[in-house]
Order: C-alpha cells, then sequence, then structure tokens
C-alpha cells in the first residue's frame, strides 16, 4: 500500500480515525461544501489537506487492485485446523 508522505504527523492513522474517515465520507459526498474540512473534523487531529490525501491515497489502492496490479491474497482453508480440544 501507498504510504502518506507530509511533514506532519499523518502517516499514522489509527483504527478509530479510519472507521471516522470512512463514516464521515458516508456523510460527507463529494457535492457536499467543503468537505475535507467537515471530514477533518469528524476524524479529528487531521487537517482538511491531510484526510484529501488519505482518500487520494485510497483511491489510487482501489484502482490498482482494480486493475488487477495487486494480487488476490492466497487464503487457503483453515477447515482442518479447527478441531475441539
Amino acid at each position: 500500500m501507498a504510504s502518506i508522505s507530509s511533514s506532519q504527523d499523518s502517516t499514522s492513522w489509527s483504527p478509530n480515525q479510519n472507521k471516522a474517515f470512512e463514516r464521515a465520507l458516508a456523510i460527507f459526498d463529494k457535492d457536499t461544501p467543503d468537505r475535507w474540512l467537515n471530514v477533518a473534523k469528524a476524524v479529528g487531529d487531521k487537517t482538511a489537506d491531510e484526510v484529501k490525501r488519505h482518500f487520494e491515497l485510497l483511491v489510487e489502492d482501489v484502482k490498482h487492485i482494480e486493475s488487477g496490479l495487486v494480487p488476490f491474497p492466497n487464503y487457503t482453508s483453515s477447515s482442518s485446523s479447527s478441531s475441539a480440544s
């Protein structure tokens, strides 16, 4: 995955911040005035520029996955390892 590069501490996104980011994107769509400012307020501790960059990187990752540039993980069946003790 791509990493966010900034002079600020934008590389660190907690699971709670990511969840708040996802929820805010569902609420504030592309037609919302001041979208990135609203998303940043919902996330907390991030600027509008940081959340916009986080979104742009997410879009890049999705494009890479959809274009086949990122291989699907090879999951193995765990049915044989689920024995009760």
